[in-house]
Parts: structure tokens; C-alpha cells; sequence
């Protein structure tokens, strides 16, 4: 499931480039957590959520990003603030891009601003 994953990733980071966004960093991964994609929309520092999910059984992809999972992606996007202070005192957006359905055709959406981290 993985390698899936990676894929998705990686599909979803050139989706993202293509409209203009610059990759800053990939799977940026600590001891709290990990950040898929975190890159560059202007002067915004955008930290990725990229979900697959093949069947909806249990919510679609979006849905899957929980209180818990979204309380994960702020705290290690504090530290990769702290680590890159360069972009500290930039304003910051969570994103979450999900694809559902079979790999081949799995359809994306693009969820800018999904979370606040406030």
C-alpha cells in the first residue's frame, strides 16, 4: 500500500506544479508525524495532505483526515517551520488533495485551506 501511496504523491505533486505551486520538500518525516508535500503558492507555504481511497465504504478520502490526523499535520508542520526558518514567518495553508475510485481513473480533488490550524 506504500508504493500506492507514493504514487498518489507523486501524481499529486506534479498536479500541483503544473498549477504553479513549487515543491519545497517531500515526505518530511518526524517522530509526530509526516508531511506528504509541503510547497510553495506565492508566498504561502502550503503543507499537503495527499489521501487515496479506493471505495468509500468508510468515508471518502477527504473525510479520512481526522481531528487526530489533522492535530498531527500542525504540529510537524510547527517543526518543519522551526527547521526551515526562512519561510517562519510566511502565512501557512493546509491543503488536502484526495482521489477516489480504482487507481487508473481515480478522480482528484483539491481541497485548498482545509484546516485552520488555530
Amino acid at each position: 500500500m506504500r508504493s500506492t501511496g507514493a504514487a498518489f504523491e507523486l501524481r499529486a505533486g506534479a498536479e500541483l506544479e503544473r498549477a504553479g505551486l513549487k515543491l519545497l520538500a517531500r515526505n518530511y518525516t518526524t517522530r509526530h508525524g509526516e508531511l506528504d508535500l509541503v510547497m510553495l503558492d506565492g508566498d504561502t507555504v502550503v503543507f499537503v495532505e495527499v489521501r487515496y481511497r479506493v471505495r468509500a465504504g468508510h468515508g471518502d478520502a477527504l473525510a479520512s483526515v481526522t481531528r487526530s490526523k489533522r492535530d498531527k499535520l500542525i504540529h510537524t508542520a510547527q517543526l518543519w517551520l522551526a527547521a526551515h526558518p526562512q519561510h517562519a514567518q510566511r502565512t501557512c495553508r493546509f491543503d488536502v488533495v484526495s482521489y477516489d475510485g480504482p487507481a487508473i481513473d481515480a478522480r482528484m480533488q483539491w481541497l485548498r485551506s482545509a484546516f485552520e490550524a488555530g
